[in-house]
């Protein structure tokens, strides 16, 4: 879901003041702190009939659109011809682009050095429907193997998150420049491909006169351990492409896609409530995780049972360790020679390792494989032969192991967090690109159902040690790597299955309080003119816990008081931030992460609901309580805002 800019402030605040200045005498003033109630409960939407939900899974290697109508809900087509394609079918289309012709130069591109996420709204290159104007955009399929392209071009939405050491912003941030664009241009434009691609398709299915008539919603999918503004942001870009306004797009997290559709894959014979699953979305780029547990049957209905993971452990870690593997066997210079002189050979054997080797390797079925390399030369010490290069099982478990651990340690962390809390890992989830490796599959089977002997006893006993982890089913549904997608189809389709969800961070809120020297250094006090007493400020609130449960049917609200002077504005911002430590400090400091800034327009409230206050020196001045809601869904945060209960301002929200 988006977040609304025109949305309400809930629930009568309490009568009592904690009193801070509310800013009169300052251009900015600082909220004051309310006790935050959990009783607001959030608005469901109606759904409408008869719609074609789209869901698009935005990849960090690969991207994948599926499409439903919903009068006929079973059959979920996934898109598999692509431009570019010659007719060879794919569930998926490489997300890469490049653009052929230079642009003037504009001041929103990112320079040389730095790369910037950009601000689509000040692009001059953007036409009147938010979409691209730039000439010659290739993209998915539509190169030669050795053509220069952007790669990757997702993970730089969240500044947040480390980039893997193949990705390299410099080189990134050039081609960029070179063609005026910043990585909003390049994610919008890509999604606008993806965009006009679909609705191609659609057409050709369905018939211009029906698609005409009918309403079409999109999905899309997003990390788990994305930041709020990376998800933000990849609403901007979609909305620039074309797929909607902002407010009716709906993000959902991709291992929760996953879930949505494997968990109603298997429901009839393996479901009971209080199963917990753990579902790893093992992509080219990421690895993303969150837990399950099954509280309803029918419909099915699940809440998370731990908070989200991830890291930087996909499948295209693989091809770089292949890289540096052949690189060592046949030597750099014949290695560079190859790339720079015989780019179609290194093709082929990249090609082959990718399509083979790293979904179908099985240490116990193939003792060696033959990677095509044709044209190298025979070279019996580099293990050369016929055009192949010859590799061991222990040289390909060699390049497997490290990223493969990576994954195995993601996954472990998960079930020991749900054991830790006396739940039972019922199974976990494989899906994803690199879910369809069967070397990955098989060391997860290992990892989870290889348990030690009971110790050695005198006496034969046949119980069971109090503290032997039970084994693991892991499980490897069909169409693993287009589960993501048809899992946002089905989002859209039936709505959202999880009742209830793990805060990421800690999310609060600063305010002003009266200073108590027991608790506060008098170095932070300051005098307020308004409340006539000291006071301290940037005290923390925090509102929401990190791993405490969540529900997007319940939202929880802030509640403050804040004071204007007359004739003083009544548009007033606060910023929301978040801190990913597991104890939150009680005061700001570095390191917290400003999540946004909500500016609040109270224009609209009737003067009758603010309180005339007079200090004893006779400067009046009102007084306003309000409450700002928060509603934390799949992969994103609404705001509501209301005074008494009726919504009159309303709130914007700009994410850093």
């Amino acid at each position: 879901m988006s977040m609304n800019t025109n949305l309400p402030l809930r629930g009568n605040p309490p009568n009592s003041l904690i009193g801070p200045d509310g800013g009169a005498w300052a251009p900015s003033s600082e909220a004051i702190r309310r006790e935050a109630s959990p009783n607001a409960a959030a608005a469901t939407p109606a759904v409408a009939a008869d719609r074609l939900i789209v869901g698009i899974d935005f990849g960090t290697t690969y991207s994948g659109v599926a499409a439903v109508y919903t009068s006929t809900p079973e059959d979920v087509d996934v898109i598999k011809t692509w431009p570019g394609g010659n007719g060879i079918t794919s569930d998926k289309v490489p997300t890469e682009l490049a653009y052929d012709t230079p642009a003037a130069s504009n001041s929103s591109s990112s320079s040389a050095t730095t790369l910037s996420i950009g601000t689509p709204a000040s692009d001059a290159s953007t036409s009147s429907n938010g979409t691209s104007t730039a000439s010659n955009i290739r993209w998915g399929f539509q190169f030669k193997p050795e053509e220069s392209r952007l790669r990757c071009i997702k993970l730089f939405l969240d500044r947040n998150q480390k980039l893997p050491h193949f990705v390299s912003p410099l080189e990134t941030a050039a081609q960029l420049r070179k063609y005026n664009r910043n990585v909003m241009d390049a994610v919008s434009d890509y999604l606008a491909q993806i965009y006009k691609h679909t609705m191609s398709t659609l057409e050709r299915r369905y018939g211009k006169s029906f698609m005409s008539m009918t309403k079409v919603e999109f999905v899309l999918t997003v990390p788990a351990i994305w930041t709020d503004a990376a998800k933000n942001a990849t609403l901007q870009a979609a909305e620039r492409a074309g797929l909607g306004n902002r407010h009716d797009l709906r993000l959902i997290s991709e291992p929760e896609a996953a879930a949505v559709y494997t968990l109603k894959a298997i429901q009839p014979n393996h479901l009971k409530i209080g199963d917990n699953f753990v579902v790893c979305d093992a992509g080219g780029g990421t690895v993303d995780l969150i837990s399950y547990k099954i509280t309803q049957l029918n419909p099915l209905r699940v809440e998370e049972s731990g908070v989200g993971s991830g890291g930087l452990c996909g499948s295209a870690f693989l091809n770089y360790r292949f890289e540096d593997h052949v690189k060592l066997r046949i030597g750099a210079e014949r290695y560079d020679t190859m790339k720079e002189k015989k780019p179609r050979t290194w093709q082929m054997g990249l090609k082959y390792f990718e399509e083979f080797v790293k979904r179908n390797f099985n240490e116990e079925q193939h003792q060696e494989v033959n990677v095509p390399f044709p044209g190298l030369p025979d070279d019996e010490a580099a293990g050369l032969e016929s055009g192949f290069l010859v590799m061991s099982a222990e040289e390909i478990k060699g390049i497997f192991e490290p990223v493969v651990r990576e994954v195995c340690d993601l996954v472990e962390g998960q079930v020991e967090g749900i054991r830790r809390k006396g739940g039972i890992v019922s199974g976990i989830v494989l899906v994803g690109g690199f879910g369809q490796s069967n070397y990955l599959f098989n060391r997860l089977k290992a990892h989870f159902n290889t348990s030690a002997p009971p110790p050695y006893s005198e006496r034969p006993t046949h119980a069971t040690g109090e503290n032997t982890p039970q084994a693991v089913e892991v499980m490897q549904p069909v169409y693993a790597w287009t589960a993501v997608v048809r899992g946002a189809v089905l989002r859209g389709l039936e709505g959202s299955m999880v009742v209830s969800r793990r805060s990421r961070w800690h999310y609060g809120t600063s305010y002003a309080t009266v200073f108590d020297e027991e608790r506060h250094p008098p170095s932070d006090r300051y005098w307020s003119p308004l409340w006539e007493r000291w006071m301290v400020s940037d005290r923390m609130q925090w509102h929401i816990a990190k791993g405490e449960q969540v529900s997007e049917r319940k939202a929880v609200s802030f509640h403050y008081t804040r004071n204007f002077r007359p004739g003083q504005s009544l548009v007033v911002e606060d910023d929301l931030i978040a801190c990913d430590s597991d104890v939150a400090p009680e005061a700001f400091k570095k390191g917290l992460i400003s999540v946004c800034s909500l500016t609040t327009d109270l224009n609209a409230v009737p003067k009758t609901l603010f309180t005339r206050l007079t200090t004893t020196k006779g400067i009046e001045f009102d007084n306003l309580d309000f409450t700002l809601d928060m509603t934390i869904d799949s992969a994103a945060l609404v705001f509501e805002l209301k005074v008494d209960g009726v919504r009159y301002g309303h709130v914007t929200a700009k994410f850093h």
